[in-house]
């Protein structure tokens, strides 16, 4: 299993565009710089009021096939 860590800070507005289904996949860059791509879905279960905000690892196969997303505490 492989691991990238991102930083995402994503307004409850701009969520508004994957959750209403407009918008199929975040992009975002990893800590250590790589891009990463995985679907808006994933995130849902941290969907705030707010939005979005948090430190998440983003887990995935040897085949880049997404396994979870986890918020890092």
């Amino acid at each position: 299993m492989r691991e990238l860590r991102v930083l995402l800070n994503i307004s409850a507005e701009d969520f508004l565009s994957y959750y209403r289904g407009d918008a199929q996949t975040v992009i975002a860059q990893s800590k250590d710089g790589r891009r990463v791509q995985f679907p808006a879905n994933a995130l849902r279960p941290f969907l705030t009021h707010s939005g979005i905000q948090g430190e998440f690892a983003i887990r995935f196969d040897e085949n880049h096939k997404l396994i979870g997303v986890m918020l890092v505490v």
